[in-house]
């Protein structure tokens, strides 16, 4: 029996937490979050022993959180200039950091250049223009769209030839850019592709390492290109409720195993890198929320329908929404009795959406208001999709400590803080 990889605050740290705090909060377990990054690497080392781990930051770029991806040894992974800024504010040098995106700003990339980024993965033949008229030096890696369509939700599936992300290398695209980037001089170093999130069937992702191999054997043969890095990107999927993701070592070695049998006899021998993000940071996290009506009213079709309405919702949590992303929910009584058995509930959040969060989950029978909902899995893209929807403020991050202790990540948002970008020009009438 595989045990829960999820971590799951026992109900006096969610009372602690909640009063403490006050919720909406997020919840970051260090120890878990330490033990996910230190598993994954072993596991990646013990069958690439000089593989690199990167964190994706898009995942999670609240300070603390960068900080202690970088202290276990993962170089930072950042989509925009907002989360490079993240990454040296956490004391992250440059040269650890690569700079993704698929519509970097010019300023973006000088911002990045000045910095001394460790790496631009350039996603289109504008961007490369712009490196070889800025002549920097700095390391260049191309995402590459390898036309695998992974098994997982749509929208975030990214590997298929029809993305909007990189190169493709089905069309020639992908050909044609490596041979600008060795006529133009730029410091071409490796390919990058990343298929997809939550990925329970990691056979796309096995596939395009294999892509992306055998593209760099036909670009050594026809330019003499030495492929010096080759990232697989990141995509291993994680629990929510009731998946069960493919173990590290059986993905990993298999993962390995495909790029480098296809790269045997080449001559190349790059380095390996994985990015991870939601694999390292999701299950280490937890979102407390206050119960603050309980409602059952009458099914359309029939029956009835238990409402347990909440102090959070599609603001800090827009997952449901976008995705239909289930989550495991507990139910926590706010004065430590003990709850009566469970039942079918609806959780819903408190915006004027319908904005229902999870559908029939099971809580107790006499949660109430003044009561706790903890959410497990929200490590990953919620607090850094979180928004000020209906004029919420957004909730504070705060770190349970290795020792048992509570630090402050990231401070609740004031109305003050929400309203300080509105002009209201004197002459509006």
């Amino acid at each position: 029996m595989v045990s829960d990889p999820r971590w799951c605050p026992t109900d006096g740290l969610v009372r602690q937490l909640a009063i403490e705090f006050g919720t909406p909060i997020y919840v970051i377990d260090e120890a878990s979050f330490r033990s996910k990054i230190r598993e994954y690497r072993a596991s990646f080392l013990k069958f690439d022993p000089g593989g690199v781990l990167t964190f994706a930051s898009k995942a999670n770029s609240v300070v603390g959180v960068l900080k202690i991806a970088h202290s276990e040894g993962c170089l930072i992974d950042c989509a925009s200039e907002g989360e490079l800024r993240a990454a040296l504010m956490a004391g992250v040098p440059a040269k650890d950091c690569h700079l993704h995106g698929n519509n970097k700003s010019r300023s973006e990339l000088d911002f990045a250049i000045e910095q001394g980024i460790g790496q631009i993965v350039a996603d289109n033949r504008e961007e490369l223009e712009f490196l070889q008229d800025a002549g920097a030096g700095v390391e260049v890696v191309l995402r590459l769209a390898p036309g695998v369509l992974p098994v997982t939700n749509e929208k975030i599936s990214t590997g298929q030839s029809d993305t909007k992300f990189g190169f493709s290398i089905v069309d020639g695209d992908a050909e044609r850019a490596v041979e600008f980037c060795i006529d133009s001089g730029l410091n071409l170093v490796g390919f990058h592709c990343h298929v997809g999130s939550q990925l329970l069937d990691p056979e796309a992702q096995i596939a395009a390492g294999r892509i992306l191999a055998n593209f760099a054997r036909r670009m050594h043969d026809r330019f003499g290109f030495d492929l010096k890095i080759l990232n697989v990107g990141g995509g291993r999927a994680v629990r929510y409720t009731d998946e069960n993701p493919v173990p590290l070592d059986h993905y990993n070695e298999r993962l390995v195993g495909g790029v480098r049998s296809a790269l045997e006899g080449s001559g190349l021998n790059p380095v390996l890198v994985q990015e991870p993000g939601r694999s390292l940071i999701a299950e280490a996290g937890v979102t407390i929320y206050r119960v603050g009506v309980v409602k059952d009213v009458a099914r359309s079709g029939g029956g009835r329908r238990r409402f347990v309405v909440v102090d959070g919702g599609l603001a800090d949590n827009p997952r449901p929404a976008l995705y239909g992303a289930r989550y495991g929910v507990v139910g926590v009584s706010g004065d430590g009795r003990q709850l009566a058995d469970l039942s079918p509930a609806t959780v819903s959040g408190r915006h004027c959406e319908v904005d229902q969060l999870f559908d029939d989950v099971d809580l107790p029978n006499d949660l109430s208001a003044g009561d706790f909902v903890a959410v497990l899995t929200t490590g990953a893209y919620s607090s850094s999709m979180a928004s000020n929807y209906n004029r919420y403020p957004r909730p504070m991050t705060v770190l349970v400590r290795e020792n048992g202790g509570f630090a402050v990540l990231q401070r609740a948002e004031n109305f003050e803080q929400m309203l300080s970008r509105e002009v209201l020009p004197e002459d509006l009438n």
